[in-house]
């Protein structure tokens, strides 16, 4: 009878412990507005719903551009983050102050999937890991119609003057030549960032010259290009008429249904077309945005956002438990199903077999050595807040090229002194 009580008592001792340790929990997650992001999220939650139906979790969205960089920074310096939220990585990353504001992501049994290139651009300065690659590594170039280039016998261009070329083509047939979405000002940033591949080869060591504060944008004339890029196809009058108010989702939609020949972008808009235009997929191609010289043909390539945890929350050890699952090839595997729109940064995680035209017009960029390049803001960690309002004015003849890219000199300078950058 002793025995029996004995092992009775254990073995209710035993569930509670189980069910004290697996008890309900709700996570809280905080991601932006993209299409492409909720997909993602909905299937790798799914699928950890799956292995854990005792977690839930409560999404929240946040805006895009500056007034989402001013949120997520407001609510780490209150406490008041997510237990959960997706951000960029790189140098907006760095600007959060990641070893005290993140959770130290380095100890995680999947921690080691992360991707060399991937694991740089989300270390702290104490060299901890504090991010998980949340999606594909993105191209920055500029998405077209491939039915309006056959319609009118276009070839993709290798050169700046044929990409101009182009566009008066497709001007002088009646169609708009290129969307742009000022609604969302984000987007109007693209013909700069997008253009650092071309900076880049000229200029190997222009990223740490920048960092140093021994180059500047105003001065130095490949790095100019981006922004006189913005004023030569607004001049031309090759944009939408509704430029102003259009949105991000308008552009993708205008490009792939052939509403508009060209739109400039990353490639995670494959997301928002396989969503919303599915149909018109095959039609959607995409290129790497041009430079002088058609041998030196490149792209500028985006490392994906990540998914964090705030130092201090109530549901820490959770929040790791689900980000370490994240890190696994299985998770990673779900995403790229979900959304095959470039290549993934988990160790072995491969795409699947039938993926998108625009898929396979950027893939061979990351396939031949040298024909990539990061984009400047992984390179360096400076990177002015007020590019995207400064690029909507030259796009709307407010500015010119040239007096944007000393305001943008001026903006950077700001910020290189809030990070603490010596020689600023």
């Amino acid at each position: 009878m002793r025995m029996t009580m004995r092992t009775t008592l254990a073995s209710v001792l035993v569930a509670l412990m189980a069910s004290a340790a697996h008890a309900d929990v709700t996570l809280s997650v905080l991601l932006d507005t993209n299409s492409e992001t909720t997909a993602l999220f909905e299937a790798l939650s799914k699928s950890y719903q799956q292995k854990r139906p005792d977690v839930s979790f409560d999404v929240e969205s946040r805006p895009g551009g500056s007034e989402g960089d001013n949120l997520v920074k407001t609510r780490l310096a209150t406490g008041e983050m997510a237990d959960i939220f997706q951000y960029n990585s790189g140098s907006l990353f760095q600007a959060l102050k990641p070893e005290r504001t993140l959770a130290d992501l380095s100890g995680l049994g999947n921690a080691g999937n992360v991707t060399d290139i991937f694991r740089k651009v989300v270390t702290a300065p104490d060299g901890t890991l504090r991010g998980i690659p949340f999606g594909p590594a993105m191209g920055g170039g500029i998405f077209y119609n491939r039915k309006i280039y056959a319609d009118l016998g276009l070839q993709v261009p290798k050169t700046w003057a044929e990409f101009m070329a182009n566009n008066a083509k497709i001007k002088a047939a009646g169609k708009v030549a290129i969307a742009q979405t000022y609604g969302d000002t984000w987007t109007s940033q693209l013909f700069v960032l997008a253009d650092f591949y071309n900076v880049s080869t000229a200029l190997p060591d222009f990223a740490t010259k920048y960092t140093a504060n021994q180059v500047k944008y105003a001065t130095t004339p490949v790095a100019l290009r981006g922004f006189e890029h913005i004023e030569e196809v607004a001049k031309a009058g090759l944009f939408n008429p509704d430029f102003g108010a259009a949105r991000f989702g308008d552009g993708m939609r205008m490009v792939a249904t052939g509403q508009a020949a060209h739109f400039p972008m990353l490639t995670f808009g494959i997301g928002n077309v396989s969503q919303n235009n599915p149909e018109a997929l095959p039609d959607l191609g995409f290129f790497a945005q041009p430079g002088d010289d058609a041998t030196k043909n490149g792209l500028t390539i985006w490392m994906p956002s990540a998914l964090y945890a705030p130092a201090k929350s109530e549901n820490a050890a959770e929040a790791k438990k689900f980000l370490d699952w994240a890190a696994s090839r299985e998770a990673c595997e779900q995403m790229a199903a979900a959304v095959p729109s470039g290549p993934y940064l988990i160790k072995d995680c491969s795409l699947p077999k039938s993926i998108p035209q625009a898929v396979s017009d950027m893939l061979p960029y990351f396939e031949t050595a040298g024909r990539t390049a990061p984009a400047l803001e992984f390179l360096s960690p400076i990177k002015g807040p007020a590019l995207e309002q400064i690029t909507v004015e030259v796009g709307s003849g407010i500015r010119s090229a040239r007096d944007a890219a000393a305001l943008y000199d001026q903006d950077v300078q700001k910020q290189a002194k809030q990070l603490g950058l010596p020689n600023w």
